[in-house]
């Protein structure tokens, strides 16, 4: 019995050791809870330029992204072409070139142009003739002297002249001679082609040597001061536009360079891929856009009040957005934040329940340095 009693003793005694080295369950440390607020000293508040106020009440605008290309209205675009064949002589044009409107663009000879003077000349001297005829004519038949006919026949033949004259020295006018100026000794067999407007050069489809004809197209020329924003908008969103909406466009390499313009045609045309095309008109030319360029525009399809914070307020972390909320001079909550639209440097904020803007004052600059400061202090 004593020796059972004895045994008893000692596997106590092991267990009682063995226990003693398995740590107690009450002595693990929990993880420290998370916190959203954020506390800076004076020196750090003015080394992150920390900012508060109120949100502002804006009116902000709801856009619809779209994009586009730069055209040239029908008017402004300009096809160059001859009156009357002829073989290219000279032209120093390039396309990009600029050309004031009655500038030579190019020379062109054929003996055509030759005999329509010829011809002009030769009617003018013969209306000369007729018309001393039909005065002599006209003087006998009042005195009796001549018939009624041989009178009638001489009128006829002065008046038939008058209208030939008069269209000799129009085609004249469409080679570039003036008629009125037109003698034997300013006879020529060149044409001079003169610039109709004040543009760009974008196409030169002749070289020197080649023989036109009045349906080729020598050259193409742009007015690029009155170019026009097509918009390529889909049928879904064709409800949410009227005309006079305003647009800002930019390009895609220059973003922060806007033009204002408005929406001055809407198409009634549904294309194949369910989309039509909107023309805007840019309030202010810009002679570095050209037809063809591509763009992008935002249109303003609605307005409404908010309170809005400066962009810069408005921080993202991970797939969320967050403002900081100041709880006094030096302590920051950071709340998650619904945003609208942004317009001009200011974003609005939805209605939420943690969000108060009509009291409640903000962080609108050195909102990165707070969030830098809070995920830094998660951390440690």
């Amino acid at each position: 019995m004593k020796k059972l009693l004895y045994i008893y003793s000692i596997a106590a005694a092991l267990l009682t050791g063995c226990s003693s080295e398995q740590p107690s369950e009450s002595t693990v440390t929990e993880a420290p809870q998370e916190t959203n607020l954020v506390q800076l000293t004076p020196a750090q508040l003015r080394n992150a330029n920390v900012e508060i106020a109120k949100p502002k009440r804006k009116t902000i605008a709801t856009v619809l992204q779209v994009n586009g290309v730069m055209e040239a209205p029908p008017q402004n675009l300009v096809s160059v072409s001859v009156p009357l064949g002829g073989y290219l002589k000279r032209t120093d044009l390039l396309p990009g070139m600029h050309l004031k409107k009655g500038q030579l663009m190019a020379e062109l000879e054929d003996q055509a142009y030759i005999e329509l003077q010829q011809d002009y000349l030769t009617a003018k001297a013969r209306l000369l003739y007729l018309e001393q005829e039909h005065n002599r004519q006209r003087d006998l038949n009042l005195s009796k002297a001549s018939s009624d006919k041989v009178y009638q026949q001489t009128q006829a033949d002065y008046k038939s002249q008058q209208v030939l004259l008069k269209a000799l020295g129009e085609k004249l006018r469409m080679v570039g001679v003036n008629p009125d100026r037109l003698a034997e000794s300013t006879l020529t067999r060149t044409m001079r082609l003169y610039s109709p407007i004040d543009g760009y050069v974008t196409k030169v489809n002749v070289n020197i040597g080649k023989y036109v004809v009045p349906t080729d197209v020598l050259f193409e020329l742009v007015d690029p001061r009155d170019l026009h924003l097509m918009l390529t908008v889909f049928e879904k969103d064709l409800d949410k536009l009227e005309i006079g909406q305003q647009v800002l466009a930019h390009r895609a390499n220059q973003p922060e360079k806007e033009y204002p313009a408005s929406v001055i045609y809407i198409g009634k045309d549904v294309a194949g891929d369910r989309a039509v095309e909107v023309h805007c008109h840019l309030e202010k030319g810009d002679l570095s856009l050209v037809p063809g360029m591509f763009m992008n525009a935002e249109i303003e399809v609605q307005s409404k009040q908010a309170y809005t914070l400066p962009e810069d307020a408005v921080v993202r972390y991970g797939n969320k957005q967050y403002v900081f909320a100041a709880r006094d001079s030096s302590i920051f909550e950071m709340l998650e934040a619904q945003t609208g639209n942004s317009e001009h440097g200011y974003t609005a904020l939805l209605p939420s329940a943690t969000l108060h803007p009509e009291s409640q004052a903000y962080v609108t600059r050195g909102a990165y340095a707070l969030l830098m400061k809070l995920k830094n202090k998660e951390k440690e």
